[in-house]
């Protein structure tokens, strides 16, 4: 008896949505859109490492790609992926859906990871853009089940890692940069739930780190991921990752000794401190 009443009254709230559209269209009113379907998506808990740019996240994406079941490739830029909707009336088609541009964006970027995937013949998939850490809350709204690796790296370690590729570059802005991506991965540390990892212990202590990493994905931790080098990754080469010697040595190699606390400029100090860094 309860199980036909609970049929009686879904017929009857269909019935309700029927009739509203139908006089919705007599008053040529457009009908409200219904809202989009939840767990669509194809990869369902992507995994992002949120960094700054020069943090090691090169390194550490080929690490886990020498892992069977995980899938780490180059950066994929998902933000700058985007979609137009050149016309009034496609507008209007993709509302009928319940699509808006920024969830239209989001069947984009989830279908360009579940491609790679599927290619790979692997279970999971790991992100390592930098860019990430300026839209982690675009991310979290598009996965709500997304999973987090933050990759911490000294702040002013990073400013000598970007002079040492480009010594061109002007001081001032390499250091704004830096604080603006460091600032990123701060806040979303604050606001995410996530794997914190250090580069300088990744590269000190790769055993036990990345035993830590397999645990928080949930899968079994493999030899192999110390020797990357034996690994396809695709090419190093610039705007999709590090394209240095050192990545390509295919050698997990130790990070610079820390800079001194001298070293560290006015605007990054307190992020330096709040990370656990002398400064």
């Amino acid at each position: 008896m309860p199980a036909s009443r609970s049929r009686m009254r879904a017929v009857a709230r269909k019935a309700r949505r029927v009739l509203g559209r139908a006089r919705a269209r007599a008053a040529g009113r457009p009908a409200a859109a219904a809202p989009a379907p939840k767990g669509q998506r194809l990869v369902p808990s992507p995994v992002f490492v949120i960094s700054s740019v020069r943090s090691g996240s090169t390194l550490l994406r080929v690490i886990l790609n020498s892992h069977p079941q995980i899938r780490a490739p180059h950066e994929m830029h998902l933000r700058t992926l985007e979609v137009r909707q050149t016309k009034d009336y496609t507008e209007k088609a993709m509302k009928q859906l319940g699509l808006d541009g920024r969830e239209l964006e989001h069947l984009l970027w989830d279908r360009v990871l579940h491609r790679e995937l599927a290619h790979s013949g692997k279970e999971q998939i790991v992100d390592k853009t930098p860019g990430n850490a300026l839209i982690w809350p675009r991310l979290r709204e598009a996965w709500p089940e997304a999973r987090y690796v933050f990759l911490l790296r000294h702040p002013a370690s990073m400013v000598s890692s970007l002079m040492n590729g480009r010594p061109d570059r002007d001081p001032r802005q390499t250091v704004a940069e830096v604080k603006r991506y460091v600032d990123a991965v701060d806040e979303a540390r604050s606001r995410l739930p996530g794997l914190t990892v250090r580069y300088e212990e990744l590269t000190e202590r790769p055993d036990e780190i990345t035993r830590e990493i397999c645990a928080f994905l949930g899968v079994e931790w493999s030899e192999g991921m110390l020797d990357y080098g034996r690994q396809e990754h695709g090419p190093f080469q610039a705007y999709v990752g590090d394209w240095s010697d050192n990545i390509k040595s295919g050698r997990i190699q130790r990070a610079r000794e820390l800079p001194t606390p001298e070293e560290v400029p006015d605007s990054l100090r307190e992020v330096t401190r709040r990370w656990g860094y002398a400064c």
